[in-house]
């Protein structure tokens, strides 16, 4: 799933070789601004030709495909032998991750562009719509909705029975995951896009109005808030979080480092591109791509480059990670799988079955 687990926080849990080098690559009709899923051996993306595509992870040939009824921009979520996702037309479709063959489908009427989360039989999923939905993950039938006073671009987040989203009616809502009735409204002071990150009772994300705010889910308030004094840009990338660090890309072509207890800068490395990919932490390692056209891997440390891979087409997708292999789309609908060039470990065995979901 997008961000690689519910609290979206990021950090992948299979390893990857070093250097990485392309093992395979394929090229789409349309760009691929949707983040993939990895799992047991199989790569799912949506592309923008309206096509979901599920691809063998060792050779890249495809599988099946399913189309849809509009661009796919938004990243699939894997759940058993259920993919589900959304389109442009504002429909949200299960698919068989098998045969491809599709379950069933619910119209929001509003732009999907998040991603779906998952618990406890039940599928949450935010539309342009301006509400999100919880969906039952058997049959697709409505289980209830909150609707905001704006879109909902950014996925929504899950941890301890609660649902944590930000919208673009400047407000963080925190629901129960139950019943979909509000807990809290935490005002954001600008419009969101970006999908939060959970990490205890703690929320990060940042805002159109070039912010990123670190919250206190429990407290319902902000407790403090990162906001470059010399670049006013949107920050649209979804944060990564680890237990000593907030990373966060931003329009102003930066990717930032930030204290996750007082949002200090601790590292910024600037691209030549603006970055709306969500970076993804392996060990040590950062990365994210950029508008520029490039991949990039960082030290998690110190925000050094340590490699880069140009795709020569701008990337607003995030990194996937899984199984010891990263995919990447980019905008002129090529899907690249980095690694060794060795086979890939068998799923279930090693890395563990988690990092099969990729972020």
């Amino acid at each position: 799933m997008f961000r690689g687990n519910p609290r979206q926080t990021g950090v992948a849990v299979s390893s990857l070789p070093q250097p990485l080098q392309v093992v395979w690559k394929h090229t789409f009709p349309e760009a691929i601004t949707s983040t993939a899923a990895v799992v047991e051996g199989v790569v799912y993306v949506g592309c923008e030709d309206a096509f979901l595509y599920a691809l063998d992870l060792i050779a890249g040939e495809v599988k099946w495909k399913y189309e849809a009824r509009d661009l796919i921009q938004s990243s699939p979520t894997v759940v058993g032998d259920t993919v589900v996702f959304g389109d442009s037309e504002g429909v949200v479709h299960a698919v068989d991750a098998r045969s491809g063959q599709g379950r069933w489908t619910f119209a929001t009427d509003g732009e999907v562009i998040a991603s779906a989360n998952y618990a406890a039989g039940r599928v949450f999923v935010g539309s342009y719509s301006g509400s999100l939905f919880c969906l039952s993950l058997m049959d697709g039938a409505l289980v209830w909705k909150f609707e905001t006073q704006g879109r909902i671009h950014g996925s929504a987040a899950l941890v301890d029975g609660f649902v944590v989203v930000a919208g673009c009616d400047s407000g963080l809502h925190v629901l129960n995951a139950a019943d979909g009735k509000e807990v809290a409204e935490i005002p954001l002071g600008s419009v969101s896009g970006a999908s939060a990150a959970l990490k205890g009772s703690r929320v990060y994300v940042g805002t159109y109005g070039n912010r990123v705010l670190g919250i206190d889910r429990n407290e319902k308030k902000v407790l403090w808030s990162f906001e470059d004094p010399e670049r006013d840009f949107p920050f649209m990338s979804s944060a990564a979080v680890t237990e000593e660090l907030v990373l966060i890309g931003g329009r102003d072509k930066y990717l930032r480092a930030l204290d996750p207890e007082t949002g200090a800068l601790r590292w910024s490395f600037v691209a030549k591109g603006r970055i709306d990919s969500s970076p993804v932490v392996v060990g040590q390692r950062v990365f994210v791509g950029a508008s520029d056209g490039n991949l990039y891997e960082l030290a998690l440390e110190t925000g050094q480059e340590q490699w880069r891979f140009e795709a020569g087409a701008p990337i607003t997708a995030s990194p996937a990670v899984a199984q010891e292999r990263l995919l990447i789309g980019a905008h002129d609908g090529v899907l690249y799988c980095f690694g060794s060039g060795s086979r890939p470990p068998e799923p279930g065995r090693s890395p563990p079955a988690e990092a099969d979901k990729a972020p």
